[in-house]
């Protein structure tokens, strides 16, 4: 808490004090937005589940690609769709 990191999940909460305030401009950019890492959206890399949602505006843009290649396509690991392996 505090320490000038967004500490998702059970940090981020009204009870923590939204990670001690690390967590406010986070929850400005994301209202909605409750993941256990928010270092992970808009950081290059598609990541799926609760981080491809509307509410994190598509893993912070990381989605954008793969949403239009895969539409309604809403799995955990995208990067398993054409791998070369029968998941």
């Amino acid at each position: 808490l505090n320490d000038g990191h967004c500490d998702g999940g059970k940090y981020n909460t009204e009870a923590c004090e939204w990670d001690g305030g690390d967590c406010t401009e986070f929850n400005a950019e994301y209202p909605g937005c409750m993941v256990e890492k928010p270092t992970y959206l808009n950081d290059g890399h598609c990541d799926g589940g609760k981080y491809n949602t509307e509410a994190c505006e598509w893993d912070g843009g990381d989605c954008t690609e793969f949403n239009a290649e895969y539409p309604g396509c809403m799995v955990e690991k995208p990067t398993y769709l054409n791998d070369g392996h029968c998941d």
